[in-house]
């Protein structure tokens, strides 16, 4: 006697949407408005503000999803940290708070088609890669320190280590930037003080 085969469990019908789906799709478009305002606002304490905002409901997302590591991981670092960081950055360069006519470079219609393309080919990967991928978010959580640990650490370690030396280079950079861009002037500041020293 045969006995049946047991498949993975089949994903229920797309209609009607569940409660957490509508939580999800109410959180993307609170994602996505958000991080519009922020490359929109002509503010940069508003622009801060609202990059709060994208990052605690993307954060929303991760714990719909199951991934309680993620979500607190984007609130700890991204929200606690990397927005006090830049807030701390336009208060320590003097950045103007207010509204900017600087901020914006006349680039916009390039921008907006570039970003159209990048969505646009984000979804079609998307979309073609995981168009029957179902999680069951009733059953047992996801995302775990052990299961991510262990898909980090194992799978992903090379492309975990590349994206480390990226950033890095990307902070050294912005430093020899921010030096370079303020050398001239420190130097002649330092200069002329030390002129009145003298001549004092």
């Amino acid at each position: 006697m045969s006995l049946p085969a047991v498949g993975p469990a089949a994903a229920p019908a797309a209609f009607p949407p569940s409660a957490v789906e509508i939580a999800f799709l109410l959180l993307g478009v609170v994602v996505l408005a958000s991080a519009v305002l922020v490359v929109t606002s002509k503010q940069l304490v508003r622009a801060a503000l609202w990059l709060v905002v994208s990052f605690a409901a993307l954060a929303g997302c991760y714990l719909l999803l199951t991934a309680e590591l993620v979500a607190w991981v984007q609130v700890l670092i991204y929200v606690g940290a990397i927005v006090v960081l830049l807030l701390f950055g336009i208060m320590l360069t003097r950045a103007p708070i207010g509204r900017s006519a600087d901020l914006d470079s006349g680039n916009g219609p390039a921008a907006v088609v570039v970003a159209l393309g990048t969505a646009g080919t984000l979804v079609a990967v998307l979309v073609g890669g995981f168009r029957r991928a179902y999680l069951d978010v009733h059953g047992p959580p996801a995302g775990t320190a052990h299961d991510l640990g262990a898909s980090i650490f194992r799978t992903w370690v090379l492309p975990f280590e590349l994206l480390s030396v990226l950033l890095l280079g990307a902070l050294v950079g912005a430093i020899v930037l921010s030096r370079a861009g303020g050398g001239p002037d420190r130097r002649g500041a330092d200069g002329q003080g030390r002129a009145a020293d003298g001549g004092s």
